[in-house]
């Protein structure tokens, strides 16, 4: 894992995956794949990682999900070098593969980023992936960017807020719009969600620009951080 200085990097890389196990996996396969997963932290490029359940998903299409990883890296190189690792390839092979019927990953780059990489076990993390209607283009892209990234104004309550475009395309599904909010706990995310009229406002935004929205709420186990350091 590596060491953070003491100010933080002002830009991040995120990295997304989302698995949906195999209704009849063994529950003892099923946590060897998460605690496997979170044992990556030791990889020198990683900044943070976390895996476990999803608390919630909610989805425009069929799309479910089960499980969500959850990690960071200063650069795109440091996302390469961890994806290309022997270690994380054979958790990949041994522990993932065998009991997961379909998975999506999305990756971005979290500019101006403010704060510790390092989220805080028990903090529940907001995923808020969208995909764009082909005529869209370039402006309705950029219009759904300018209003995600200004979210975090709006709702005091997120602690952090990083988003957007996916440059993996390859396994995200048509998904290009990416966003995670931080929240301190359950009280923080309920205190976003009753404010019912403003989200409604938000939303009605971009609405007209997207195809699906596929949104999963998560909780940060203490093991994702155990052995990070800053």
């Amino acid at each position: 894992m590596s060491s953070i200085a003491a100010a933080p990097p002002s830009k991040i890389i995120e990295h997304i995956v989302l698995f949906k196990v195999k209704p009849d996996a063994d529950p003892s396969a099923v946590g060897a794949m998460v605690s496997n997963l979170n044992s990556l932290i030791s990889l020198d490029s990683v900044l943070y990682i976390s895996a476990g359940p999803v608390s919630r998903c909610r989805s425009g299409s069929n799309l479910t999900f089960t499980h969500m990883l959850h990690s960071r890296y200063k650069s795109e190189s440091d996302l390469v070098a961890y994806a290309q690792h022997p270690t994380h390839v054979n958790v990949v092979a041994n522990y993932g593969k065998p009991i997961v019927d379909d998975l999506m990953a999305v990756d971005w780059i979290a500019e101006d980023f403010t704060g510790s990489p390092v989220v805080t076990p028990g903090s529940i993390l907001r995923l808020t992936v969208l995909k764009l209607k082909e005529e869209a283009a370039d402006t309705g892209k950029s219009e759904v960017l300018r209003v995600v990234r200004g979210i975090r104004d709006k709702f005091p309550s997120i602690e952090q807020l990083t988003a957007g475009e996916n440059f993996s395309p390859g396994r995200a599904k048509g998904f290009s719009i990416c966003s995670i909010a931080v929240f301190k706990g359950g009280k923080e995310m309920e205190a976003l969600d009753s404010e019912e009229e403003l989200v409604t406002e938000q939303k009605n935004k971009v609405r007209e620009f997207l195809d699906s929205v596929l949104v999963l709420d998560y909780t940060v186990a203490p093991i994702a951080t155990a052995s990070a350091s800053l």
